[in-house]
């Protein structure tokens, strides 16, 4: 497929698996989009036939060279995306539009904003996904959570921008937890200590990087991770072959959060570490203990970045018990290409409304954050 500019040429590729590692890894730093990580969605078969992902990474070349990569996916239906727009499919159907497939950028079953227009040319990657939807008749293309320079040029080539809401910890430089604990109010402080204490009771925690994280450690967070998925999405995403393969294709990202009774894990949270930014995953136990989802899942993962020198932890979507534990309210975004003139001005007007809802309810969670006045 040509791109619009003559000099630039477009092409899909069957997968990233299929590109080349070193080049794609030469245009991005994030775990979250490493040829590794993406590659192993493939392979374990938690993207690809029967999934309702179909992978088609976007490659820009110039002079017989690669120099960009866009992370996309043919998408025939909504589910794992985390930005919901079932409704807008319902509305266009209604019509007599055809939503899915739908083109989407992003990382799949992963609400963590982060690069997903891997190069220098932000234009020609936007073009070229403008392009591969109005030539194929998709209803849309998405790019969800988009930040920096890629929402500043999807922006400026008039794509819609969804604004939602997250909780994300940020680390004003503490040197440790009580450091964290000091900006917050007494009573706050009182209340944390005491969830920690009672998390921890009678339990060996451990912390596990990489190499550490062992057959029994990845049998016991695959069974934790079926457990919740099963109950919040009725089936999990990923497959148990991402499970086998995680610790060798990501290393020492991989950070592992495991509580052990009397020798035998029974809760588990699971972390990616990024260049300034930890990513906690997925949570699970197979026995309910009092605040053990808050001591893995918020305090150790604030713990670790504090240790480490990161400046933020993102602990997933939703969640509006992680502000009482110094989580503040974060307004994420997602960029929209609707080529039917109608249905896009439709979108838009909605957009304005829920734009300003969500940062009301944006406000008033940061009128509800433990630290001091």
């Amino acid at each position: 497929m040509a791109d619009p500019d003559p000099e630039l040429l477009a092409k899909i590729a069957p997968g990233v698996s299929s590109v080349d590692a070193a080049a794609w890894d030469a245009l991005t730093s994030d775990p979250l989009t490493s040829h590794a990580f993406l590659s192993l969605l493939e392979s374990s078969g938690s993207v690809g036939e029967g999934t309702g992902w179909s992978p088609t990474p976007i490659l820009i070349e110039q002079a017989d060279q690669q120099t960009d990569a866009v992370p996309a996916y043919l998408k025939s239906h909504s589910q794992g995306e985390y930005i919901f727009d079932h409704s807008w499919a319902d509305a266009f159907e209604r019509a007599g539009g055809r939503y899915y497939p739908k083109l989407l950028v992003a990382v799949p079953f992963t609400p963590c904003p982060g690069p997903r227009l891997l190069g220098p040319d932000k234009n020609a990657m936007l073009a070229a996904i403008e392009a591969v939807t109005s030539q194929n008749g998709l209803s849309s293309a998405h790019i969800n959570f988009i930040e920096g320079d890629d929402l500043e040029a999807a922006e400026a080539r008039g794509w819609l921008i969804r604004d939602g809401l997250q909780f994300h910890w940020r680390n004003d430089g503490y040197d440790s937890f009580d450091d964290f604990l000091a900006a917050c109010s007494s009573r706050k402080r009182k209340t944390m200590r005491r969830e920690r204490a009672q998390a921890a009771e009678g339990l060996e925690i451990a912390t596990l990087r990489g190499a550490q994280i062992d057959a029994e450690a990845v049998e016991a967070m695959w069974g934790f991770y079926q457990d919740t998925g099963s109950r919040k999405w009725g089936m999990p995403y990923l497959t148990r072959a991402f499970f086998d393969g995680m610790v060798e294709a990501l290393g020492d990202r991989l950070l592992l959060f495991l509580a052990r009774r009397d020798g035998t894990p029974i809760a588990g949270a699971l972390n990616i570490v990024g260049e300034d930014t930890l990513y906690g995953r997925y949570w699970g136990c197979n026995e309910d203990v009092p605040f053990l989802h808050f001591e893995l899942s918020y305090y150790r993962a604030i713990d670790f970045a504090i240790e480490h020198g990161l400046s933020t932890v993102q602990a997933g979507a939703q969640g509006e018990h992680k502000v009482a534990r110094g989580y503040r309210p974060v307004i994420t975004k997602s960029a929209h290409f609707i080529p039917d003139t109608g249905f896009r001005e439709a979108v838009a007007k909605y957009l304005v409304g829920e734009r300003q809802a969500v940062a009301a309810e944006a406000a008033w969670f940061e009128s509800k954050l433990p630290f001091k006045r």
